[in-house]
C-alpha cells in the first residue's frame, strides 16, 4: 500500500469520533509501528492531525478533509493550455470504438474528449459532473456515475479509500489525466485523487494518460502509478530526454496536433 493510500485510510479511521488508537491503525493498515509513526508525522506536519497519548486525533478544521482537493480549481485550470488539451481530447476520442464501454476520469483534458464522442453510442463511467453535462446532449451515450461525496471545486464525485463505489460495469479502457508526470510515475496533488484513480486503474485493461506538455515540468506530487502501468500517453509534446524513459517503460506515445 502506498504512503498516500495509508494517509487517506488514517483520516477515514478517525472520522467517526475524531480519534484513532495506534493498535487500531496497525490492524487497518497492516503496517509496522515505525511506518505508521512516519505516516502520522507527515499528516501532523500538514496540519490535519495531532498525535496524542495512545493515538491521534483530527484537528477541528480537518473533520471533513475530503470535501476540498489540493491543486488548481477546475475553473482556473480549464483555461490553461486549452488548444493543446482540445487536440489531446480529439486524439483520445478517436481511439474509442462504437458501442464500447469506457471510463473517463474527471479532468480538464479528459473533458475535451466529449464533443468527439457524439454518435459513437458509448457507455461512459465517469466521476465528473462536468463530463456528465457535456455528454447529456448525446442521446446515444449511456452515462454511469459512482457513489461518493461531491467535491464542488472540481465537480467530481469521490468515495473514501477502501469503499467500493463503482457500479458493476466492465469498461476495458480508462482515460485519465494527471497533475504531473515524471520518471517516478504519474502524480496527483491530492491523496484522495490517488485512491480514486487507483480504483479505476485496477479495473482497466488499458490505461490512456492524457496530459499537455506543461505536466512534464512539475516533478512533485503523490504517485498514482508507475509509468509501466500506462499503455498509451497522449500529449502535445514530450521533453527530448523523457522519450527514452517512456520507451523503456513500454509506453506508446501519441502526439496530438
Amino acid at each position: 500500500m502506498h504512503a498516500t493510500q495509508r494517509e487517506v485510510r488514517i483520516i477515514e479511521a478517525m472520522k467517526p469520533d475524531g480519534f484513532v488508537a495506534y493498535r487500531d491503525l496497525e490492524a487497518v493498515l497492516d503496517a509496522s509501528p515505525a511506518t505508521i509513526r512516519r505516516d502520522l508525522t507527515r499528516l501532523e506536519a500538514q496540519g490535519l492531525i495531532v498525535r496524542v497519548h495512545g493515538g491521534a486525533r483530527l484537528v477541528d478544521d480537518a473533520a471533513e478533509p475530503m470535501l476540498r482537493l489540493a491543486g488548481t480549481p477546475f475553473d482556473q485550470s480549464i483555461t490553461l493550455h486549452l488548444a493543446a488539451k482540445e487536440a489531446i481530447g480529439r486524439a483520445a476520442a478517436a481511439l474509442c470504438e462504437p458501442g464500447e464501454g469506457v471510463m473517463i476520469d474527471g479532468g480538464t483534458t479528459t473533458l475535451q474528449m466529449c464533443p468527439y464522442l457524439a454518435g459513437l453510442d458509448l457507455q461512459v463511467l465517469t466521476n465528473s459532473l462536468h463530463i456528465v453535462n457535456a455528454l447529456l446532449p448525446q442521446a446515444g451515450t449511456k452515462i454511469l456515475l459512482p457513489s461518493g461525496a461531491l467535491f464542488r471545486e472540481q465537480n467530481i464525485i469521490l468515495a473514501p479509500a477502501g469503499e467500493e463505489s463503482m457500479p458493476r460495469f466492465h469498461a476495458p479502457k480508462l482515460f485519465m489525466g494527471a497533475a504531473a508526470v515524471g520518471a517516478q510515475g504519474v502524480m496527483q496533488a491530492d491523496t484522495v485523487l490517488v485512491a480514486a484513480e487507483r480504483r479505476l486503474i485496477d479495473r482497466a485493461e488499458e490505461v490512456y494518460l492524457l496530459v499537455d506538455s506543461s505536466k512534464f515540468k512539475s516533478k512533485s506530487g503523490n504517485i498514482v502509478c508507475g509509468l509501466g502501468e500506462i499503455d498509451v500517453l497522449i500529449t502535445d509534446a514530450i521533453p527530448a530526454d523523457f522519450a527514452n524513459v517512456l520507451d523503456r517503460s513500454g509506453v506508446r506515445v501519441i502526439i496530438a496536433r
